[in-house]
């Protein structure tokens, strides 16, 4: 930004926020050839955008130098499970028909850095414009602190609600209520996460380390792209359509990135990201968490004491296509590559 030599910038267009990240930090993604930059920029993206904006306003003392017990985390969790008859996907598929396994709102409130720094993920499909400000500025009121300190992520996941509370509006003014969110059931939603976050913060834990690990994933996720035998270049792999051509994987992000947060010796959360589109099959009515949910849960379970969540990292190109042909026995699979490599990635960590 004009004036402002030191620092870089990015902006926030769904909500014109800005953050800044030290040029220290930045040169090394702007100092990369064009050709690495665009393959690697979805694993900048974890560590430069989503931990400058978790230890943003940290930049003063730093967590390596704090003293132990000055940062606190809560975590928190509640069911935001659509009901039967409500719209997935924003009304783009089938309506809710069962409920195969819950959707989970996960987060953590970070302490001591200033005002209270808020991370939540959503088991939807998507959260936007006035849904993602109330989503925001509800949960912020219930941490104290503003807005700007809380990001919020969806999971992706398609056999769950796109949420667009302007867009229904919209849409109960030509007589489809209900056809793309239910107004009443989102806000039960957020009250009842708000709730949890707020008894979350009678309960925090110290933190006197952050640690973070990576590792591959094996057989999940593809390009959507894919060049025919005539040569064309086709965007036609979706997230069930199988091993088209035999094509390659194509260009995709494989690391699976774990960022924890410690106290001492004993880590506290885990928080983890990987770049794919979640779906094994969808569309068919039966609300799901999809593979994703099921390796968060199943590494929950590995351990009871640290809190997972799972954030889904820049998917708009990459499915698990090429490795599943939307058979419901690919879900399990899947789930358990993911696993694998969450599991990994924790096994890595410093």
């Amino acid at each position: 930004r004009e004036g402002e030599e030191n620092h870089f910038v990015f902006n926030d267009a769904a909500t014109t926020e800005i953050y800044t990240l030290s040029l220290q930090d930045a040169l090394p993604m702007w100092n990369m050839s064009k050709r690495r930059r665009a393959a690697g920029f979805r694993s900048i993206a974890i560590s430069a955008i989503c931990l400058s904006t978790l230890f943003f306003g940290l930049t003063q003392k730093g967590v390596a130098t704090a003293d132990a017990g000055e940062y606190r985390v809560a975590t928190f969790e509640a069911d935001v499970t659509i009901p039967v008859g409500h719209a997935c996907m924003g009304g783009g598929i089938a309506d809710a028909k069962k409920i195969v396994d819950p959707l989970f709102a996960k987060g953590f409130v970070l302490l001591g850095a200033e005002s209270p720094i808020v991370v939540i993920a959503l088991d939807w499909c998507q959260c936007n414009n006035d849904s993602y400000d109330r989503w925001r500025e509800v949960l912020a009121e219930a941490a104290g602190t503003a807005r700007q300190r809380v990001m919020l992520a969806t999971v992706h996941q398609h056999d769950a609600p796109i949420c667009d509370l302007t867009a229904q509006a919209m849409l109960d003014r030509h007589g489809l209520t209900g056809y793309n969110c239910d107004p009443e059931f989102h806000e039960r939603a957020v009250q009842r996460t708000a709730k949890a976050l707020k008894k979350a913060l009678a309960s925090s834990r110290p933190i006197t380390h952050v640690g973070t690990g990576q590792a591959k994933v094996d057989r999940i996720a593809s390009n959507r792209r894919v060049v025919s035998p005539e040569g064309k270049i086709r965007w036609s792999r979706g997230s069930a359509s199988g091993n088209i051509y035999d094509a390659p994987e194509g260009e995709i992000d494989p690391w699976l990135k774990t960022v924890s947060l410690w106290d001492g010796d004993r880590p506290v959360v885990a928080w983890s990201c990987y770049a794919v589109h979640p779906m094994s099959y969808y569309g068919r009515g039966g609300v799901s968490a999809d593979f994703p949910g099921m390796a968060r849960a199943r590494r929950q379970k590995d351990d009871p004491g640290v809190f997972q969540i799972y954030f889904t990292g820049c998917a708009g190109d990459t499915t698990a296509g090429k490795y599943n042909t939307g058979d419901p026995a690919n879900r399990p699979v899947l789930a358990d590559r993911l696993y694998r490599g969450m599991r990994a990635a924790w096994e890595a960590t410093e």
